[in-house]
């Protein structure tokens, strides 16, 4: 299992201020492989069906809670604009979006849920520091509400790609249009989302019925 890597700045390990990453907590390829990720029985679906919820555009981050079978329980989604986040500071903003949609399983003494996050992004498939931020961020929130970590997808132009796996698809991209879902799901009214940064975005939160 491979990853390929982003031939720009973000990639770059060594940072004029003592070799320190720009985004600061991150997870390497290597680390994410080995943290015995659940490998998803059917990607396609849980992207097609997230992006016909929520129509993400570059920046937007679509953070979802799956049950034991696979089934979606609740979603949120929020633009992270933040140009200097690090895995800190999307944790913070995903904990905020899962604690607006679904209650915490702290109390659970293993989590029967699971979080997987779909970001979506300018770049192509090839995984970046960002990316690695974002996995930290999704690590840490699971453990944070008592769920179980999942999957990181990103949403590019050129398709949609699950890292860690070697799966991915053309369709959907950013490009794509969002599929009508019917009514096969609950819309519940958006809230505000206060980044660590202090600016405000719109939450947007849909459940399964």
């Amino acid at each position: 299992m491979t990853f390929g890597f982003a031939p720009h700045s973000t990639t770059s390990r060594t940072q004029a201020a003592g070799g320190a990453s720009r985004h600061g907590r991150l997870l390497e390829p290597a680390e994410w492989t080995s943290a015995g990720i659940p490998l998803l029985r059917n990607p396609r679906e849980v992207v097609s069906g997230l992006h016909s919820r929520h129509g993400p555009v570059p920046s937007t981050a679509v953070i979802a809670v799956l049950g034991p079978e696979e089934q979606l329980v609740a979603s949120a989604s929020f633009v992270q604009r933040s140009a200097s986040a690090d895995g800190w500071e999307y944790r913070n903003a995903l904990l905020s979006a899962l604690r607006r949609v679904i209650p915490h399983d702290l109390r659970r003494r293993t989590p029967v849920r699971t979080a997987v996050l779909l970001y979506c992004r300018e770049g192509d498939e090839r995984w970046t520091e960002e990316d690695g931020a974002w996995m930290w961020g999704l690590r840490d929130a699971c453990t944070l509400h008592g769920l179980r970590c999942g999957a990181y997808i990103t949403l590019t132009r050129g398709g949609w790609q699950v890292l860690g796996e070697g799966r991915g698809g053309r369709r959907p991209s950013s490009d794509s249009r969002p599929e009508h879902l019917g009514d096969t799901v609950a819309e519940f009214p958006a809230v505000t989302l206060r980044t660590g940064g202090g600016a405000t975005e719109v939450l947007r939160r849909t459940a399964a019925r």
